[in-house]
């Protein structure tokens, strides 16, 4: 069996940040102002047919609001819940943070960096929203040649350049489904990118919905081949979850043998299905979504929390005898 950090039988993001990096870093979501390719007409209208920005992302973070007091905000809010963090990483979330141009781009990364408790910035964005010259910027940056004097102590050593990490929104492998849900992309958009920033050296993530309209369970499991192919460092999977007022919603109440149905129990499974074809080195970063109640019409399971659900993933990982990668084992050795 692979080696995992915190005794898990999968790749652990939060078991590597700790490794790595001898502390917690936590994030803090900042709302910037962007909006897609997909909605503006450029790609698209409308947005992603799943899509409600204000289900995803906490009250402290909201257009308009200086991003010095999101942060001062967000930090407030996470002293409860993690009174030994430190230093945080800002966390571009809302919509596609890479779609303005480049200097609009490098002036609000950089106001996000100033802050004394911030180690780094996550970009979360969309593959058709970036490009060469955005890209090398974010390496020099990455590289300690942009902000000259800038320093941090994290876990006890001194950082002279910030940790970047972008987070490209890929949702599906498959064509079909990225044109039904109005992504605006196709597949090979995404692997491009993905491409570009690995190259350069930038730690590179991506997210994926399981659930979504027209894919079968075979068709989601088929997908794990195209993920490891990709040079992510890793990924983020949610179950789909039919938000309020989306097209999505009106979809699936016209459709909904469309739908793949999840029980909780049927989708630890499988997950760890899923999580038995990932190559071994790819971090988890997270294997379940929680939307806020209010905005969903039914909560299938329950008020259930984030760290249950992870515990629910161990004792099931444990009770089948099974680890992230088992079954490429054969594949790799």
């Amino acid at each position: 069996m692979y080696s995992f950090a915190d005794g898990k039988r999968y790749n652990s993001f939060a078991g590597h940040f700790r490794k790595a990096y001898g502390e917690r870093l936590q994030k803090i979501v900042i709302d910037a102002g962007f909006t897609c390719p997909n909605r503006d007409g450029t790609a698209g209208r409308g947005g992603c047919t799943y899509c409600d920005n204000a289900a995803f992302h906490p009250a402290y973070s909201s257009p308009g609001k200086p991003l010095r007091r999101q942060i001062d905000e967000g930090i407030e809010f996470h002293r409860v819940r993690y009174r030994n963090a430190v230093n945080y990483l800002a966390y571009f979330q809302s919509y596609s943070n890479t779609y303005a141009p480049l200097d609009r781009l490098k002036e609000l990364y950089q106001e996000a960096l100033v802050h004394p408790s911030v180690a780094g910035i996550v970009i979360g964005t969309r593959p058709d929203c970036v490009d060469g010259e955005k890209l090398d910027w974010l390496a020099e940056l990455k590289a300690g040649r942009v902000l000259k004097d800038w320093k941090r102590t994290v876990g006890g050593k001194e950082w002279t350049a910030p940790l970047v990490i972008i987070e490209y929104g890929i949702e599906s492998c498959n064509d079909s489904t990225l044109g039904r849900i109005n992504r605006g992309h196709d597949f090979a958009c995404a692997q491009k990118a993905v491409s570009m920033t690995a190259e350069r050296g930038i730690d590179t993530g991506a997210h994926f919905i399981l659930g979504l309209p027209g894919e079968t369970r075979e068709m989601m499991l088929a997908q794990t081949s195209l993920i490891n192919a990709l040079p992510l460092r890793s990924a983020k999977f949610h179950q789909l979850q039919i938000v309020k007022g989306t097209r999505m919603e009106r979809e699936y109440a016209a459709h909904p043998e469309d739908f793949e149905k999840f029980t909780l129990d049927g989708y630890i499974d499988f997950f760890i299905d899923f999580l038995e074809r990932l190559r071994p080195d790819l971090y988890i970063e997270r294997f379940a979504g929680e939307v806020p109640p209010r905005f969903v019409n039914d909560t299938p399971w329950g008020l259930i929390r984030n760290v249950e659900l992870l515990r629910l993933l161990d004792k099931r990982l444990e009770e089948r005898g099974t680890w992230q990668g088992r079954l490429l084992e054969n594949l790799l050795a």
